[in-house]
C-alpha cells in the first residue's frame, strides 16, 4: 500500500490460484481494514472513505499448481508450494514460550494501540513500532538495556510530552518493573513522527519477517507469510515448526528449541527435519528430530489438517506477531502433544 497524489491509495490484492473467481468484495475489505486500523481522517495521511483501491489478481501458474494440487504432478500427494527453509522456535523465557525481547516488543505496541483507541492518549495516531534490547546473564534475561518506541502523533503535541507519556503510560506498565534499572528510553528519536502509515512509507507486507517471527532469536528462511495460503510452506511450515518447537519445550524436553524444515516444490514430505536445542535438551537433538518426524505430519496436507488451516484465521496475524499469542484461531500455539512427546522420550 502506498500513498498517491491527492491522498489516494493503491492496494493490490493477493495473487491466488483458485480455480473459480472468488466472490470477495476486495474494495470494501480494504476500506474496512484501513478504517479498523484507525485511518479515518485525511490528516492522518489516508482516509478509508476517500482513498482509491485498485484490485489485481490472477490464477496461479498451472506449472506450479500441478505440483501443489493433490493427484497431479510427479508426487501425487499435495506437494509443497515452493522450495525453501522454514524455522520455528520456542524457549522458556516467557509464559508463551517466546523470546522475551520480541514478546515485550509486541506488548508495547498493543498497549500503544489500546491507549489510542480508548482515548487516554488522544494525540496518538495509528502508526507505531517498538524494539527491546535485553541484558542476559547465564542465558537468562535479567534487565532491559534499551527500549525504542516510535509512535505517530498529532502535530501540535510537543516531543517532551510524548516522551513522558510513552515512558510512563506505555513502557513502564508493560515491562517487568525489576528489569527497568539503568534502562535507556528512545522515544521518537528523530524528534517528530507526524507523517506515518502509507503516506510515510511504501508498506511492509513481506518486509518485516523478523518482527513477524522471533525478533532475531533464531534464523529465518526468508519467506514472508502475508498473502499466502497454507499450500505455501513459507507460511504453513513455519507455523508447523513453531508448533513442534513449542511442544518440545512445553514437554520439558528442552529449554530452547529451534526446528528447521526444508521442502522441495511439488514434493510432499520435507527434505529435512532438524531440531537444535543449544545444549538445553534432556535427550539428544537427533532423538528429538526423530520424535518430531514421528509425532507431527509435516507434509503440506498433513499440516493443513493438523492445524486446521483452511479457515479465515489469518487477519489477526497482520499485527502483533504470528507467534506467542493465545488466540483461539492460532492452532499452532497449542501444546497438546507435549505429554505424548514426554512419554515417547521416556520421561
Amino acid at each position: 500500500m502506498r500513498a498517491l497524489p491527492q491522498r489516494r491509495c493503491a492496494t493490490p490484492a493477493w495473487w491466488c490460484w483458485l480455480a473459480r473467481s472468488p466472490r470477495v468484495d476486495y474494495i470494501n475489505v480494504a476500506r474496512d481494514t484501513i478504517k479498523r486500523i484507525g485511518y479515518d481522517n485525511t490528516e492522518y495521511g489516508i482516509d478509508y472513505k476517500g482513498c482509491a483501491v485498485l484490485v489485481a489478481y490472477d490464477k496461479q501458474s498451472p506449472d506450479i499448481a500441478q505440483g501443489v494440487n493433490e493427484g497431479q504432478g510427479i508426487d501425487l500427494d499435495q506437494g509443497a508450494g515452493d522450495q525453501g527453509l522454514m524455522f520455528g522456535y520456542a524457549c522458556d523465557e516467557t509464559p508463551d514460550l517466546m523470546p522475551a525481547a520480541i514478546y515485550y516488543a509486541h506488548r508495547l505496541v498493543e498497549r500503544q494501540s489500546q491507549l489510542r483507541k480508548d482515548g487516554r492518549l488522544p494525540w496518538l495516531r495509528p502508526d507505531a513500532k517498538s524494539q527491546v534490547t535485553l541484558r542476559y546473564v547465564d542465558g537468562k534475561p535479567v534487565s532491559v538495556d534499551t527500549v525504542v518506541l516510535s509512535t505517530q502523533h498529532a502535530p501540535e503535541i510537543q516531543h517532551k510530552a510524548i516522551e513522558e507519556a510513552v515512558i510512563e503510560d506505555i513502557i513502564k506498565p508493560v515491562m517487568p518493573k525489576e528489569w527497568l534499572k539503568n534502562t535507556r528510553y528512545l522515544v521518537n528519536p528523530t524528534g517528530r513522527f507526524v507523517i506515518g502509515g502509507p503516506q510515510g512509507d511504501c508498506g511492509l507486507t513481506g518486509r518485516k519477517i523478523i518482527v513477524d517471527t522471533y525478533g532475531g532469536a533464531c534464523p529465518h528462511g526468508g519467506g514472508a507469510f502475508s498473502g499466502k495460503d497454507p499450500s505455501k510452506v513459507d507460511r504453513s511450515a513455519a507455523y508447523a515448526a513453531r508448533y513442534v518447537a513449542k511442544n518440545i519445550v512445553a514437554a520439558g524436553l528442552a529449554k530452547r528449541c529451534q526446528v528447521q524444515l526444508s521442502y522441495a516444490i511439488g514434493i510432499a514430505k520435507p527434505i529435512n527435519i532438524t531440531v537444535r536445542t543449544e545444549g538445553t535438551g534432556v535427550i539428544s537433538d537427533e532423538k528429538l528430530s526423530a520424535l518430531a518426524a514421528e509425532h507431527f505430519d509435516l507434509r503440506p496436507k498433513g499440516i493443513v489438517q493438523m492445524l486446521n488451516l483452511l479457515r479465515p484465521v489469518y487477519q489477526k496475524t497482520a499485527a502483533y506477531g504470528h507467534f506467542g499469542r493465545e488466540e483461539p484461531e492460532f492452532t499452532w500455539e497449542r501444546a497438546d502433544k507435549a505429554q505424548a512427546l514426554r512419554s515417547a522420550a521416556g520421561l
